[in-house]
């Protein structure tokens, strides 16, 4: 069984996502007031992002990308700067990436989506070979992972609306197989978030106004839940020496006054102590 989750960054975000284990480090963002946190040994940083961001990610050899509302930008922490890389999407001006990972062999895996929950004009795409390529997956409104299995031959993408978690193969050319339903989720327990793996294959999903964390075994099998004293869970990483302990962003966004008054902790940075380690972060390789 886990541990009970507690507070280790109070940071009031109001739309936390995209936490990561980077070298020692925990990073995530704030989307909607837009900038990136470092939470390391306790003490936190925050760096001002001149977009809605929504991932950062290791690049091999050093240094960090992120994904801002306009595209992929190179990040430097050491004055806070941001310098174009790739553009996505500038035929959607109201788009904004969402959230990423990297695969076993560099590429990263990120999706798109409408700023205002609209439109279904989010997408998921791949870099590989400095080169953005649509996976082919179905249009979302939102959304959210990818999560790619420990042995780096599956892909879960999660479209937040429909409540769906879906999963697809991934080819030795990087292509997809057909998507194939892995969890859906009635929307009275929340909707689907970001999604995570651990090391044992078993796919982690916060819930947005679940107040709670769900791990599903590879078979899509509901294991365990653990409940927040917050409503909105956003995504799960894994982190600490060991990568033993579960870190989660959370959100203050759609929730009113007295909501908020309910919930002195939305928005803040938690851990706890997952029972299971998760996979180390790969470095992009593209």
């Amino acid at each position: 069984m886990t541990g009970t989750p507690e507070v280790v960054a109070p940071v009031g975000a109001m739309l936390g996502e995209g936490p990561v284990w980077i070298c020692g480090a925990l990073w995530f963002v704030d989307i909607k007031a837009p900038c990136i946190y470092r939470l390391d040994d306790g003490d936190v940083t925050r760096w001002a992002a001149p977009a809605p961001v929504g991932w950062v990610m290791p690049v091999a050899g050093g240094g960090l990308v992120a994904g801002l509302k306009t595209g992929i930008h190179r990040f430097d922490p050491t004055n806070g700067s941001f310098s174009a890389r790739i553009e996505v999407e500038p035929d959607l001006p109201d788009n904004r990436l969402n959230d990423a990972v990297v695969g076993p062999d560099g590429s990263l895996w990120f999706g798109s989506m409408d700023d205002e929950e609209a439109q279904a004009s989010g997408r998921f795409y791949r870099l590989s070979n400095g080169r953005v390529s649509d996976t082919g997956l179905p249009a979302a409104v939102v959304t959210n992972g990818p999560a790619i299995s420990p042995d780096g031959r599956t892909l879960y993408v999660t479209d937040t609306f429909a409540g769906t978690i879906g999963q697809a193969d991934i080819n030795d050319d990087g292509s997809l197989g057909s998507l194939r339903p892995f969890v859906t989720i009635d929307k009275s327990h929340g909707y689907p978030d970001g999604p995570t793996v651990d090391a044992e294959g078993c796919v982690w999903a916060g819930l947005f106004g679940g107040w709670s964390a769900r791990r599903y075994d590879p078979a899509g099998a509901l294991i365990e839940t653990v409940r927040f004293p917050v409503a909105n869970v956003t995504k799960i990483a894994f982190g600490g020496a060991d990568l033993r302990t579960a870190y989660a962003t959370t959100a203050k966004l759609a929730l009113d006054t007295a909501a908020l008054d309910a919930q002195p902790l939305a928005g803040h940075l938690f851990a706890f102590d997952a029972g299971v380690a998760g996979v180390p972060v790969n470095a992009i390789r593209s």
